[in-house]
């Protein structure tokens, strides 16, 4: 990125501002609604899923150990650690197919279908009438395709939300899924470190900051939808579903 225009530095401080709003007002949604637009100024991925890998990383830490505080003082955990083994055991195979590119579906194609099946899910929630995942078979599809396409990528999120947000209570959802996309990322910046890709780390001198604003912004959100009735939270969730689909849909097809 040392050649880039001083306008052009400027929109990737903005995104990455937008970035960190999204994944610590939601929970995930940082790398999908980010990267799309980061990939108009500099058409590499690999430039770019360091840097968010690497901020998810260090929010996650930064959550839980405001969460680990937090349960010191409150009776009810904010993470549902059960679950969160279970979804581990079914995801941690996939997770490793992807990093070492075992699969051949080509991804464009899964993307498409990946993206299609959430907005169902969306729309359900917008509804009010969420599709309930009830049966093992949905269960372990939707995590085990989306641990697989967070291997090859960082965009996994989709599939898993849906399914976590069925099995886990309003309150813990957020930080739930904060800690599985800490131990995802983790598997993901390893691989990136044993193929010798460039970590950026120069720019996290300046990226991690603006990253830190979307944060603190993010925070006073989820603050606000935790506080309101369980079907606006659920409609918002929907919503933000919606926008992640259409935004990897238009992608995939090459829109943007």
């Amino acid at each position: 990125m040392s050649e880039l225009s001083i306008l052009q530095y400027g929109l990737i401080a903005l995104i990455f501002v937008w970035s960190g709003f999204v994944r610590s007002g939601l929970g995930f949604g940082g790398a999908v609604l980010a990267l799309p637009f980061l990939l108009l100024i500099v058409n590499d991925p690999l430039v770019f899923l360091p840097l968010i890998a690497m901020h998810l990383i260090f929010f996650s830490t930064l959550i839980m150990v405001q969460s680990q505080r937090k349960q010191g003082l409150e009776t009810a955990p904010s993470i549902c650690w059960p679950y969160l083994k279970r979804a581990m055991r079914i995801m941690l195979i996939p997770k490793i197919a992807g990093v070492i590119g075992l699969l051949t579906l080509p991804p464009v194609i899964m993307s498409s279908l990946i993206f299609i099946i959430v907005l169902a899910y969306a729309i359900g929630y917008i509804a009010n009438r969420p599709i309930a995942i009830t049966k093992p078979w949905q269960e372990y599809g939707f995590l085990g395709l989306g641990a697989y396409v967070s291997g090859t990528s960082l965009t996994g999120a989709p599939l898993i939300v849906p399914v976590v947000a069925a099995k886990v209570a309003k309150h813990e959802l957020r930080n739930t899924l904060f800690v599985l996309w800490w131990i995802l990322t983790l598997i993901k910046l390893v691989s990136f470190i044993i193929a010798g890709v460039d970590l950026q780390l120069i720019h996290h001198l300046w990226l991690l900051p603006c990253a830190f604003v979307g944060h603190l912004l993010g925070e006073r959100m989820h603050s606000y939808l935790i506080e309101q009735e369980t079907p606006t939270f659920f409609r918002v969730l929907g919503i933000a579903l919606v926008v992640v689909s259409l935004t990897g849909l238009m992608k995939s097809a090459g829109i943007l």
